[in-house]
């Protein structure tokens, strides 16, 4: 049995569409399976059961890395063929069975929409993360057991989602202090090598004896285990975001010019909270992401501490 996987570019979409490949592992015990995604979502794939090859689909004029795939993968006789990105060279690719995502532009969350390829509309797959022993054992000496941590995304793939850093220093005091819901903990700050002048203020407002700086220090797969040996998180909306949420740690998404219906974090220990714009007013008509400033301002640390206790008391609860 043999799988062909078509996923994402951006990390984030990616990590949402781990549920419906695990869904078909499950199906399928034993299979081989081949993933083709973009350069950044490739290392999350690293550890899957079963994993035969990761193809990197660099985007190229014209959509010639699609020419690219057909080449890679038009020799092989697919078991099935999974595509999620509705790329019309899948329609050339010998395959006994095809799954794919639809166009209907109905407002549903991507979870949903990617588990209705395979006919999980009802009950979708919530994604998870393939962590090996190994990459575990590297995130435990990053992060020793030496009390709670308190997780922190706080960039973003374009700035008018990033929540200023002077208002995540603050919400970190209210967490981790006296009457927080973490006293004491130590704060770990995640995030890409190229992300770091935007956080650094954010990285040195931290007293260094609680401080855990692994931005730009370690691979995907080792920030996902150290997510895992993380009390609480809190974020952009991002691929980290989405990260947090699918290793299991309470996670609590920051939104603004972005749609939380169709991208919120996925499960019963994750929430949102959002600008008190709504999407509908916050995102302008003409907006270029590469010079436009945040456009989180009227999401207060009031409203995100407020979410924040709220998360932690119901999977406190849960927990129970």
């Amino acid at each position: 049995m043999r799988i062909l996987f078509i996923t994402a570019t951006r990390l984030g979409d990616a990590v949402l569409s781990t549920g419906v490949l695990d869904e078909l592992i499950r199906r399928h015990p034993g299979a081989r399976v081949t993933v083709a995604c973009g350069p950044v979502a490739a290392p999350l794939f690293a550890d899957l059961p079963g994993l035969e090859r990761i193809i990197v689909l660099e985007k190229m004029v014209f959509s010639l890395h699609w020419l690219m795939l057909l080449a890679s993968c038009g020799g092989t006789l697919w078991d099935v063929v999974v595509d999620l990105r509705k790329a019309p060279v899948s329609y050339l690719l010998p395959r006994r069975r095809t799954y794919r995502m639809g166009r209907s532009r109905e407002p549903v969350h991507r979870v949903v929409k990617m588990a209705e390829a395979i006919g999980c509309r009802d009950r979708p797959p919530a994604p998870m993360v393939w962590i090996s022993a190994a990459t575990r054992a590297r995130a435990a000496r990053l992060i020793p057991d030496d009390g709670p941590v308190l997780a922190l995304g706080p960039a973003a793939n374009w700035r008018a989602k990033t929540w200023r850093s002077e208002r995540f220093a603050e919400l970190v005091e209210r967490l981790t202090g006296p009457a927080g819901i973490l006293p004491g903990a130590r704060v770990a700050i995640f995030g890409r090598d190229e992300e770091r002048p935007s956080v650094l203020r954010l990285i040195e407002s931290i007293p260094a004896d609680r401080r855990l700086d692994l931005v730009g220090a370690i691979d995907l797969l080792t920030v996902a285990a150290c997510l895992v040996r993380s009390a609480f998180y809190v974020g952009n909306d991002s691929g980290l975001m989405h990260l947090a949420a699918a290793v299991g740690v309470p996670t609590l998404g920051l939104f603004g010019p972005s749609p939380e219906l169709l991208y919120a974090p996925w499960g019963e220990h994750c929430a949102v909270v959002r600008t008190a714009l709504p999407y509908d007013r916050i995102f302008p008509e003409r907006f270029d992401p590469k010079s436009s400033d945040s456009l989180m301002d009227t999401l207060t640390v009031e409203m995100a501490e407020t979410e924040a206790r709220r998360l932690w008391g119901r999977t406190r609860e849960t927990a129970a």
